[in-house]
């Protein structure tokens, strides 16, 4: 089987969820080909959508939730989007040879706007079947517009929400967010703890992203104050000057303080909860992997609607402004009870197969 999946470069999410299915289909023999779409088509087109991503949401986010709730409400089916009507137009020749040339069996769109195309070249030319994947636990605007053969949802709880806004429940997959294989395993707390070197206390993991964006050194400042026993595991990705500052730090609890790493899997099993940003991807493991969250400053969009669907469900708990995060971790580590509801909503929205069942659905639909 030859496999194209398509993304599009804004946030880094959707490339994961890329990377993730592409590394499940290739361990299995097949032949798997990556592409940033608008990278291929027009370079600079892909820097405006990237750069714009990033500027607008870590420097005017209000702005970004404005424009996205704008979209939210606006009728795209009916639109269309004029502006990737033109682009695609422009590009359909050069999107055409390279189809020809790769010949994919199937091809799965991590990013709405790769699946925009995709609809606007099947209407007029050769159609491939199509799998797109939503990659929040909410519909993203654009994609009702589209019109491919399956659309992954992150779970059954979706499905009513979807179907409101077009999508056939003949074409829902509610398999979940693809995830790599290593988030999709677990061991008790007890072995990650003793394999990691921790000591036997409630665990919390805090996660800055891969950049360490934000205020997390206040953060685990605010943590250690409270009167309570518990170990932190704190990741600071990229970010070398937080890194550094934790180091030097001389904390009351215990810290185990990490760079960059690739073992984020094994910090997981060993942590009671985590407290992150409400991102599809990393809700989509902490969810695998069976952890409480406790999430921190979303992103005005698609991770705002993923804060409200994981507290509806109750799987997560907020930190704001009148809600500091050492006074939300007070009220969950002090209510076994709270602990293990919240823990048994994280195990009915998990869904550790998703690259599996998708695998499997794919091996069905081969021409």
């Amino acid at each position: 089987m030859h496999l194209l999946i398509l993304s599009v470069t804004a946030g880094q999410g959707h490339h994961q969820t890329g990377l993730a299915i592409s590394e499940y289909f290739e361990e299995r023999g097949n032949q798997v080909t990556r592409l940033d779409c608008y990278e291929y088509l027009s370079p600079p087109i892909k820097e405006m959508i990237a750069n714009g991503y990033l500027v607008s949401t870590k420097y005017s986010p209000k702005l970004y939730g404005r424009m996205y709730r704008l979209a939210e409400k606006t009728d795209q089916k009916e639109s269309n989007s004029i502006l990737f009507q033109v682009t695609n137009t422009i590009f359909r020749n050069k999107m055409e040879k390279f189809l020809e040339e790769t010949n994919p069996d199937v091809i799965v769109c991590t990013h709405v706007f790769a699946a925009l195309l995709m609809t606007h070249l099947f209407e007029k030319g050769r159609r491939y079947p199509t799998v797109g994947i939503i990659t929040d636990f909410r519909m993203h605007p654009y994609w009702e517009a589209t019109d491919i053969d399956y659309y992954v949802a992150p779970n059954e709880y979706m499905i009513p929400a979807l179907v409101k806004k077009g999508i056939p429940s003949h074409k829902i997959l509610p398999f979940g967010i693809p995830i790599f294989e290593k988030f999709s395993h677990k061991i008790t707390k007890q072995e990650a703890r003793k394999k990691l070197g921790f000591t036997e206390l409630q665990t919390i993991l805090v996660m800055s992203g891969s950049m360490g964006f934000g205020n997390v050194y206040k953060m685990i400042k605010n943590i250690d104050s409270l009167p309570l026993e518990f170990q932190l595991i704190t990741v600071c990705g990229n970010n070398e000057k937080l890194y550094g500052k934790i180091e030097k730090n001389k904390f009351k609890h215990k810290v185990y303080n990490y760079a960059y790493i690739n073992y984020v899997d094994e910090l997981m099993d060993a942590a009671d909860c985590i407290i992150t940003k409400p991102g599809g991807l990393t809700v989509s493991e902490a969810l695998s992997k069976e952890l409480p969250m406790i999430l921190s400053k979303p992103i005005p969009g698609q991770e705002e609607r993923n804060l409200e669907f994981l507290l509806n469900f109750g799987c997560c708990m907020r930190i704001s402004k009148t809600s500091p995060v050492d006074e939300v971790i007070a009220q969950l580590f002090m209510n076994p009870k709270k602990q293990e509801l919240m823990l048994e909503s994280v195990r009915l929205l998990k869904k550790p197969d998703a690259c599996k069942q998708l695998y499997e659905h794919i091996l069905t639909i081969l021409p």
